[in-house]
């Protein structure tokens, strides 16, 4: 099993900027992906980064440019820069060990952005 532990959320100013951490711990014998997703209230959950293992990353259109994910073995982080009022949800990492494995999900953290 694996376990995904996220840090970092908080209330940020717009404009502002914040900085969330991923720890993955458990059974890992690899890692094909991890990534962070995000899910506002009442709206659905979505992508917002992801990294691969080969460290290819990939963005949602609406963070592009404003956001940065980054891995350190099996750490994954988010800097979120320039931060809106749009950007505030529940943030969950994710992480997939194999190309068909299962994924395995954080708890999320609460990001609050206020105009």
């Amino acid at each position: 099993q694996v376990q995904l532990v996220e840090s970092g959320g908080g209330l940020a100013q717009a404009g502002g900027s914040l900085r969330l951490s991923c720890s993955a711990s458990g059974s890992i014998l690899s890692i094909y992906i991890m990534g962070w997703y995000r899910q506002a209230p009442g709206k659905e959950r979505e992508l917002v980064a992801s990294v691969t293992g080969g460290s290819s990353v990939n963005y949602a259109d609406s963070v592009r440019g404003r956001f940065t994910i980054s891995r350190d073995k099996n750490t994954v982080y988010l800097q979120m820069n320039s931060l809106k009022p749009e950007d505030t949800a529940v943030y969950y990492c994710k992480m997939r060990g194999s190309a068909y494995g299962r994924d395995s999900w954080g708890k999320g953290t609460l990001v609050t952005v206020s105009s």
